[in-house]
């Protein structure tokens, strides 16, 4: 689960800037909210809003690249055929129009949980260069904290369980001390709980994997198709059954099974129009995330879908009877038609927009406030408000508007 996530000097995004996943101690639907064994609550789902070049990907794109970041060495050193995404050459980008930032490191900062421990991992890079990192643990059921490591100009510090560790002293600059220890000491129950999180429990959509569409064979057995052909039911397309055919050339073809009036084709998925091969791009995702508890994360939600399936793919992740394992869903939409108190929590809503500094700034619905200092209403317009720029990000700007408050 993703608590809460900070990135700074990272593209559009020049000062510090938290995407909280904590629920608010606000009033309005808290029977969807996910209740960890400690009494902590935490949200389903986060949506952020803004115009075309406000920066509203690089706020997801920021978390994809730090688990990029920590993967891809383990990833090296193992059978990389099947995560040659994580091969690519990753290049952390500083904000470019500053040139105070661009001689600065990029700060990233994420607190996650698995079923044992909230962690805090920190981590400073400038260009390739890895200037700061660190790791500390919460275990859930005493609540003891203990700090696991620390890397600075003076040096490594291994600490609690992680103290009897030795680390090579010519450990490379660019390699991540968490990514050293995932590769060295991989049975190591703290390391396995914090490497599996970064690999398993936080999962990236339309972030340039070419081995997305192979997720259609996991899809092909088991609880994961069962729970997508259930949704595929729900969302009244006439598609009865499907199955995934594995090509010699490694590649494979998805087939869809209609019912048309009693009559039974099957069509290549080639065949179906755009929003259906998005539909079934995405459903083994949202399946598989609603089946094991993971965080999915998504750019671009609504493109090529319905309102009314955007609608029931949040609504999944909010139902707690469906999403009995505290899975969460971040995305970023255009679509207004879900902005709305029905369907979200004022802090489930997230908008992004750019300065006068063409730097972008993140604040939720549930903390801003207008120039007279009031609060949003659970019970506004949503989506008139916002339509009108009341929220300080113009949907069809890509600047902010300057005025009223805005913590960012």
């Amino acid at each position: 689960m993703l608590c809460q996530f900070t990135v700074n000097n990272y593209k559009s995004i020049r000062d510090e800037v938290t995407l909280d996943m904590q629920a608010a101690a606000i009033s309005e639907h808290e029977d969807r909210i996910i209740e960890d064994k400690d009494g902590e609550l935490f949200l389903p789902v986060s949506a952020i809003y803004g115009p075309n070049g406000g920066g509203k990907s690089n706020v997801l794109a920021a978390l994809h690249t730090l688990a990029a970041k920590v993967l891809r060495p383990l990833y090296a050193t193992g059978d990389n055929e099947e995560h040659p995404f994580q091969m690519k050459r990753l290049i952390i980008e500083p904000f470019a129009f500053s040139e105070t930032k661009k001689n600065k490191p990029t700060e990233f900062e994420v607190f996650f949980r698995t079923g044992k421990a909230e962690y805090r991992y920190i981590l400073h890079v400038k260009k390739d260069i890895v200037v700061y990192e660190s790791l500390d643990r919460v275990k859930l059921d005493t609540g003891r904290r203990s700090a696991l490591f620390k890397r600075d100009e003076e040096g490594i510090a291994l600490k609690g369980s992680f103290a009897k560790f030795k680390v090579s002293e010519d450990l490379s600059d660019t390699l991540l001390l968490l990514s050293y220890l995932g590769i060295t000491y991989k049975k190591n129950e703290v390391v396995k709980d914090v490497i599996a999180w970064f690999e398993c429990g936080v999962d990236f959509l339309n972030y340039g994997n070419p081995m997305q569409e192979l997720r259609m064979a996991i899809a092909n057995s088991g609880d994961v198709k069962n729970l997508v052909l259930q949704m595929i039911k729900e969302m009244d397309l006439d598609i009865v059954d499907f199955r995934v055919e594995e090509k010699d050339n490694e590649k494979i073809e998805v087939y869809t099974k209609h019912l048309v009036d009693g009559y039974e084709a099957e069509l290549n998925l080639k065949e179906e129009s755009s929003g259906t091969m998005k539909v079934f791009g995405m459903l083994p995702f949202i399946a598989g995330s609603l089946l094991d508890g993971t965080t999915l994360i998504v750019d671009e939600l609504d493109a090529k879908i319905h309102p009314v399936l955007l609608r029931h793919i949040i609504m999944l992740f909010n139902d707690m009877r469906v999403n009995r394992k505290g899975a969460q869903l971040i995305f970023t939409s255009h679509d207004l038609s879900t902005m709305n108190s029905d369907v979200f929590r004022r802090d489930e809503i997230w908008f992004v927009a750019k300065g006068n500094g063409e730097n972008s700034k993140l604040y939720s619905l549930v903390e801003f406030k207008n120039e007279k200092g009031e609060s949003v209403r659970k019970d506004a317009k949503f989506d008139k408000q916002y339509l009108e720029g009341k929220y300080g990000a113009d949907p069809y700007l890509r600047r902010l508007i300057d005025w009223g408050k805005v913590n960012a």
